[in-house]
């Protein structure tokens, strides 16, 4: 499984192209080679995945009933307009105008690792999606991953006070 980590801030070239920073480069698995697919993201930004992550999600999404028309409208959106990427020798790659729009992207690019894919932003917009408030990241952290077997316990009312 690949993981890519950090932030990296990037320049499109005047065609659209930007160069994959070499930790996410060589982060990249063997059986992936230097391919990669591209996908628009849920908030506007794209998403990078290397081929054999692509190939888990697209086996799900795949496998869903086409006879069902609430799965089939999911395929649609979620499969429509991802494109397979073949990285030059130096890590540079064409990004669709399509895609290009519907990041707002400029000359600017923020790429996020984000474990086993790659976020692309506008680097405003990114800032839009990001949490502020220390409080509420904590809150958010022990709500997904503080839980344990005995939160339940409470030492406010283990104590016996007399």
């Amino acid at each position: 499984m690949s993981y890519f980590s950090s932030e990296y801030e990037c320049k499109l070239d005047i065609k659209g192209r930007l160069v994959l920073p070499s930790r996410f480069k060589s982060a990249l698995p063997e059986e992936s080679e230097s391919t990669i697919v591209l996908t628009r993201g849920f908030e506007p930004c794209l998403t990078i995945y290397p081929l054999n992550e692509w190939k888990k999600i697209f086996d799900k999404v795949s496998s869903l009933n086409e006879f069902n028309p609430e799965y089939r409208r999911f395929q649609r959106n979620f499969l429509r307009g991802n494109t397979e990427i073949e990285l030059d020798k130096s890590g540079r790659f064409l990004i669709p105008r399509t895609m290009v729009r519907f990041a707002q992207l400029d000359k600017d690019a923020i790429l996020v690792g984000m474990g086993n894919r790659i976020e692309i932003w506008n680097p405003d917009v990114y800032d839009e999606y990001l949490i502020k408030d220390p409080a509420e990241f904590s809150t958010l952290a022990n709500d997904f991953l503080g839980k344990k077997v005995n939160d339940d316990f409470d030492p406010e009312r283990s104590l016996h006070i007399e």
